[in-house]
């Protein structure tokens, strides 16, 4: 295509007359960070709800397993709550950054958007009805139902974020906003699928890392008194994350090489290779830590943290470098557009100045007083009647107590101009 005609099909808003809280750069770098923080909670979240419940369908045959999956019920309702809290710094900021993109996107999948409210409510309270039926219902069919809860409140999970990352992709291509339908037909817009995949294999990676952490405390393991030592733990947490991080070598590239070319640069890759280079030093020592002696998982887990955290860095910031190239054009041309019309407002407003507001009529005069004043009821004023008798023959005795109540009324507010 033509790209004078592309651009000519590119939808183009103005943007809003409001100057930014904070500089646009400092936004930008808070949105990066926040979302980091936001993600971590979410990926904990997807990732547990993921590991409940395939540990509960173990503990059918291993109740070693059923204990397991209790101690991660409970910290997938934490996890949860801290998302969403996490979630508020991330949306104001792209709210303030990418106003036109982020609400064209929201507006076009429409109904998808507006049931995430009520699917995140929906998620919580089965996450609260696993968790504390637990002892209640664990033997025969009161099990099984049990664990229908758990998978249809990870389903749920699943899908709040996929409904998410589906408008973030949209965003970013509004040459192909013409082309949605609705939520669906926006699944065919940019690579939605490996960017999904690449995110759950990021939270069962996390989650397997934060549980090799979690049950290495002693307190849990006494708690969790399932006959398994806290070695064991690790090293099956360690294994979990090791086999999602390998997967990620699968996924990761699938979602480099299918991303459309418009927010491709030298710079993403820059900062999308060494973050990968740095991934498979992690996933090396990953698979060392999972079968290591006892001695040796004492060891190693903070650095292991620190790798982990500088390729999430990596990651985010591999984002949003491509969203900023994807969107460079488009914010160009909806800057552009504000200032020719504000230019154009304020040249129209200096050839059409504002006419003096002509006097009112009496009859406009007691509509105004009407609204507040009855004939012979009290309203939010006193009667007119009372007014009349009280300042009869001294109507400026009348405009100066409404301006200011006496004694007699000190409740009455001043009457508007």
């Amino acid at each position: 295509m033509n790209p004078i005609t592309l651009l000519a099909e590119v939808p183009v808003p103005r943007d809003l007359p409001l100057s930014l809280p904070l500089p646009e750069g400092l936004l930008k770098a808070l949105l990066v960070l926040f979302f980091l923080v936001h993600i971590l909670f979410v990926n904990l979240t997807v990732g547990g709800s993921l590991l409940v419940a395939a540990f509960e369908f173990l503990g059918f045959k291993s109740k070693k397993y059923d204990a397991l999956a209790l101690e991660l019920a409970k910290t997938v309702t934490v996890n949860k709550s801290l998302a969403v809290v996490m979630g508020i710094g991330p949306l104001l900021c792209i709210n303030l950054v990418y106003t036109s993109q982020w609400y064209s996107a929201n507006a076009l999948t429409g109904h998808a958007w507006l049931i995430i409210i009520p699917l995140i409510t929906a998620a919580f309270l089965l996450a609260y009805l696993h968790k504390y039926t637990w002892h209640r219902w664990d033997s025969g069919n009161a099990k099984k139902l049990h664990w229908a809860i758990v998978i249809i409140s990870t389903v749920m999970f699943l899908a709040i974020p996929f409904v998410f990352l589906a408008n973030v992709n949209l965003m970013l291509f509004p040459s192909e906003w013409e082309k949605v339908k609705g939520f669906f037909s926006s699944l065919k817009i940019g690579n939605v699928l490996p960017r999904y995949l690449h995110f759950l294999l990021a939270s069962i990676a996390l989650t397997g890392l934060a549980g090799a952490g979690w049950f290495w405390r002693e307190n849990v393991v006494k708690h969790l008194d399932n006959g398994m030592t806290r070695e064991e733990l690790r090293r099956l947490f360690y294994r979990i994350a090791a086999w999602a991080t390998g997967a990620q070598f699968i996924a990761g590239p699938l979602l480099l090489f299918t991303l459309p070319s418009i927010g491709v640069t030298p710079l993403l890759y820059k900062i999308i290779l060494p973050s990968a280079a740095l991934g498979l030093v992690l996933l090396l020592v990953l698979l060392r830590k999972s079968k290591a002696t006892d001695h040796s998982l004492r060891h190693g887990y903070v650095a292991i943290l620190v790798f982990f955290s500088i390729v999430v860095l990596g990651m985010g910031s591999g984002r949003h470098a491509y969203r900023e190239a994807a969107l460079a054009s488009h914010q160009q041309q909806i800057k552009a557009r504000s200032e020719t019309y504000q230019s154009a407002l304020l040249a129209w407003n200096e050839a059409n100045p504002p006419s003096e507001e002509a006097e009112e009529t009496p009859e406009q005069l007691f509509a105004s007083c009407a609204a507040c004043h009855a004939p012979d009821t009290r309203l939010v004023g006193p009667p007119l009647r009372e007014i009349v008798t009280l300042y009869a023959g001294n109507p400026d005795g009348i405009v100066a107590w409404s301006m200011a109540p006496g004694k007699n009324a000190p409740t009455t507010r001043p009457c508007p101009p």
